[in-house]
C-alpha cells in the first residue's frame, strides 16, 4: 500500500448507501402511505369543498332573509 493514500473506503461507501436506502424510504412511506401527505390533501380539499358549500348556502339563506325582512 501507499503510505498517506487518502480516499473512501468500500465500507463507508456501503454504509452511506444504506442510510441513503433508508432515508428513500422513510420519505416515500411517508408521502404515498395510508396516512401520508397525498391522502392527507385529499382529505382536506373535500372538507375544504364542502365547507365552501355550506357557506355558501347559509350566505344564500341570510340573503334570502335580509330579502324578506326588508320587503
Amino acid at each position: 500500500m501507499l503510505k498517506g493514500q487518502k480516499g473512501i473506503t468500500l465500507i463507508a461507501l456501503v454504509i452511506t448507501i444504506i442510510i441513503l436506502l433508508i432515508l428513500a424510504g422513510v420519505t416515500i412511506s411517508l408521502t404515498l402511505g395510508e396516512n401520508g401527505l397525498f391522502k392527507t390533501a385529499e382529505g382536506a380539499a373535500k372538507n375544504y369543498v364542502n365547507e365552501a358549500n355550506k357557506e355558501k348556502n347559509l350566505v344564500n339563506d341570510l340573503d334570502q332573509y335580509v330579502r324578506n325582512y326588508a320587503e
